[in-house]
């Protein structure tokens, strides 16, 4: 059993920076893999990033490549996603999910099993 907890959501401008934070008490977080997911009002909750609990390689949806970056400290349980040049679109409510019966990351978000409560991430134009 793991339970992430979120931290770093807030309102801010376009080009903006945030940076969340995704934690969990229990010491097996680091054999998880770990997701960020997104769900902004009125729509189905969508895959935003990834980082396998092997080799630390980040995984992206296409609409911020090049503009968000996931990493984890495995030291201090904790996996960051770093989001920068932020978006109006950008604009939902931000989820952590972590994972650690499946081999390979699945962009599907029914097959992540613990979830945090989620935290809001709001982009003014």
């Amino acid at each position: 059993q793991v339970q992430p907890v979120e931290s770093g959501g807030g309102l801010v401008q376009a080009g903006d920076s945030l940076r969340l934070s995704c934690t969990a008490s229990e010491r097996t977080f680091i054999n998880c893999h770990v997701a960020w997911f997104r769900q902004a009002p009125g729509k189905e909750r969508e895959f935003v990033a990834a980082i396998s609990r092997n080799n630390q390689d980040g995984y992206y949806a296409d609409s911020v490549k090049g503009r968000f970056t996931i990493s984890r400290d495995n030291f201090n349980n904790v996996v960051r996603l770093q989001m920068n040049s932020l978006e109006p679109e950008d604009t939902a409510v931000y989820y952590c999910a972590a994972d650690n019966k499946h081999l390979y990351i699945d962009y599907d978000y029914h097959n992540w099993e613990y979830w945090g409560q989620g935290t809001q991430v709001a982009v003014s134009s």
